[in-house]
């Protein structure tokens, strides 16, 4: 059985015509930066969670697949991916954030064995020399030639390492997600040099006891202090230099960058510690955090889609840093 097309925004397809043609060094490695056409749309669902394979640069790769209890096979649905931390699983990243509850196609990745002998993804000094941005480009030609899965609303999330290799995608595949976000997120100088081709909405959460990934940066680690990874989102996004803060909660501050081309918005969260925070116990922490990062995180991502805003232009599109 073959599926039909998803209908996309008008946008959408103007970008998918100028941004045919790949850099050269995309097309070398195979990494598809740009929207894709679904075509999975009518094709009978898998199980509500499974495991699935796809083999990328000659390995075959896992990942945990969830559908939503509302899917409906042409129905266009929202696309998130979680990437788990370093030593961790996919299981544990769906047990951690829930995004099972989430109304969207969600994919839990496996990353692979880094030199210390634990699991982790790209962009890290630990991590294996995989091509883990390949993997996710081919992880969405694949969830889109056998689910009805919206090219506009593909997001990516993680935790830790799994977080800094969310920003990396923010940095390579920002002509095909939608926005990215990071929970204590590992921002190594191993994720390389970041040239978007757009704007990229970014939400960062992080703990300021986090003596995993301190708040204030390690120079020991290599690691930015939080606050200037943000300013060079903020630089990259046009805004305005110095954040807007509030308290939401009590021990939260919220950053919020103005005139954005793109939003880029931090949470603090005084206290907390390397953890996915929650208000109920979950596998990083039996002690309750005052906020739950999960449905923060998808009130920000349904906020953007590709093609929505000014900055999604073909003219702004159509080349590297020509926006």
């Amino acid at each position: 059985m073959f599926g039909r097309r998803v209908a996309i925004p008008a946008a959408v397809l103007m970008l998918l015509t100028v941004v045919a043609g790949q850099p050269a060094s995309a097309a070398r490695t195979g990494v598809v930066d740009r929207p894709v056409l679904t075509t999975g749309c009518g094709r009978p669902a898998p199980a509500p969670t499974t495991t699935q394979t796809v083999v990328s640069g000659g390995i075959t790769r896992t990942y945990l697949l969830h559908i939503p209890s509302g899917y409906h096979r042409w129905q266009p649905t929202p696309v998130v991916l979680a990437f788990h931390g370093r030593t961790r699983t996919s299981e544990y990243q769906q047990e951690l954030t829930q995004m099972d509850q989430l109304d969207a196609i969600v994919a839990y990745p496996q990353g692979t064995i880094g030199n210390d002998g634990e699991p982790s993804f790209q962009g890290a000094p630990y991590s294996s020399g995989v091509d883990d941005v390949l993997f996710t480009s081919d992880l969405l030609n694949q969830l889109q030639r056998r689910l009805c899965a919206d090219p506009a609303r593909i997001y990516v999330s993680g935790k830790s390492n799994g977080g800094g290799f969310a920003g990396v995608l923010a940095c390579r595949l920002s002509g095909r997600i939608a926005a990215s976000a990071q929970v204590s997120g590992a921002f190594y100088p191993q994720g390389g040099v970041c040239e978007p081709r757009r704007p990229v909405p970014v939400l960062e959460i992080h703990g300021s006891a986090d003596t995993t990934i301190p708040y204030d940066g390690s120079a020991a680690k290599s690691l930015p202090p939080i606050q200037s990874w943000l300013a060079g989102w903020a630089t990259r996004n046009r805004c305005a230099p110095t954040p807007a803060t509030s308290t939401p909660l009590a021990t939260v501050t919220r950053y919020t960058w103005k005139h954005c081309a793109a939003p880029v918005q931090h949470y603090r969260i005084d206290g907390l510690g390397h953890d996915w925070p929650s208000t109920t116990p979950n596998p990083d922490s039996d002690v309750p955090s005052v906020l739950d990062a999960t449905p923060l995180i998808w009130k920000f991502f349904r906020s953007h889609r590709l093609g929505q805003h000014a900055w999604d232009s073909p003219a702004r599109i159509s080349g590297s840093n020509s926006w």
